[in-house]
């Protein structure tokens, strides 16, 4: 069978190759996009990471298509009415980084909190004055986690371990686990006007498009925190850079930005048909960068050495299941 790999690295080439041998593999550093698209035409099997835009035009070059493997839980970044109409089924990694994205979601607001990129950036300068570093207990605030599935339970358990009061709340609660994780489901606006620090950890969707927008941004408290690890395009970025120039929002830590691909695309910046409501979004995203109180990290909270093993081992399962023909794999239901 003919896979190709897209967005690889180099470890990952080696692993891949003793667990897939005699089948013919491409690898590529690079997303899949226009111009390396018929490097491996004959594909009968792509596996891509969320900077591969699988768009009706790529397709049309992928005739040989039979699945897309997506090493990510969320596969927005793949058309899926495009596959369907092509019969082409879709696998994705459903469970890899729970704790890992839950650690990273506190390893933002411990540095909100304690100012510790503050902190570094005097100390590096050779400047140890606590001058303008107090910070703020975590034990006895509230954390509001919006989207209650396995890296939200997870950002659950961690805070009880900080004594936090957890309130959370979910498209479909199931209420079972309020006691096992010791907290208690409420309604979005509930949740937005009574929490100290509130945390995204839902699928992006149409749904969930500016989940946090310039309405309801307005009921979170003033000395709040937003926390977002889980897709850019949740928050209306120019509802939270006025919230944060306002100091109607106390702070934010940032894993994803809305637009966030389009930072280092200056081709694309150049043309002529760029959107206007784009290049308003880039430019709010460097201006956050600006602010103080505002920590940003590349999208890295998924990660980590073991997780990205369990990413690579799960979509290998995937593939496996494809090479058997066999109802098997975390397969996509659309």
């Amino acid at each position: 069978m003919k896979i190709a790999f897209y967005e690889i690295k180099g470890w990952e080439k080696d692993y891949i190759k003793k667990r897939l041998k005699g089948h013919k593999l491409y690898f590529f550093e690079e997303q899949l996009d226009e111009k390396n698209v018929k490097l491996s035409s004959g594909a009968e099997v792509i596996s891509i990471f969320i900077s591969s835009k699988i768009k009706k035009n790529l397709l049309q070059n992928l005739r040989n298509l039979k699945a897309i493997v997506t090493r990510s839980t969320g596969y927005d970044h793949i058309n899926l009415s495009d596959c369907k109409k092509r019969k082409i089924k879709i696998y994705n990694v459903p469970n890899y980084g729970q704790n890992t994205v839950a650690e990273h979601t506190f390893a933002l607001i411990l540095c909100l909190s304690r100012k510790i990129n503050k902190a570094y950036e005097k100390t590096i300068r050779g400047n140890f004055s606590p001058d303008n570093l107090e910070g703020f207990d975590l034990k006895g605030k509230t954390i509001g986690i919006i989207g209650m599935g396995n890296i939200g339970k997870h950002v659950a358990k961690i805070a009880n371990g900080f004594e936090m009061k957890v309130i959370g709340h979910d498209a479909f609660p199931k209420k079972n686990l309020e006691k096992e994780l010791k907290f208690k489901f409420v309604k979005l606006n509930e949740l937005l006007k009574n929490s100290d620090i509130v945390t995204l950890h839902c699928p992006y969707n149409k749904k969930t498009h500016h989940l946090i927008n310039s309405k309801n941004i307005k009921l979170m408290k003033k000395n709040a925190i937003l926390i977002n690890t889980s897709r850019g395009g949740m928050v209306e970025t120019d509802a939270l850079v006025k919230a944060l120039s306002t100091k109607n929002l106390w702070g934010a830590g940032l894993d994803v930005l809305e637009e966030e691909g389009l930072i280092n695309e200056e081709t694309e910046l150049l043309s002529f048909n760029f959107p206007k409501e784009k290049l308003e979004n880039l430019l709010e995203n460097h201006l956050l960068l600006t602010f103080e109180n505002v920590v940003i990290t590349p999208h890295i909270a998924f990660y980590s050495k073991e997780a990205m093993t369990r990413i690579i081992d799960t979509t290998l399962e995937n593939i496996e299941c494809i090479i058997k023909d066999k109802n098997c794999g975390a397969i996509v239901r659309y």
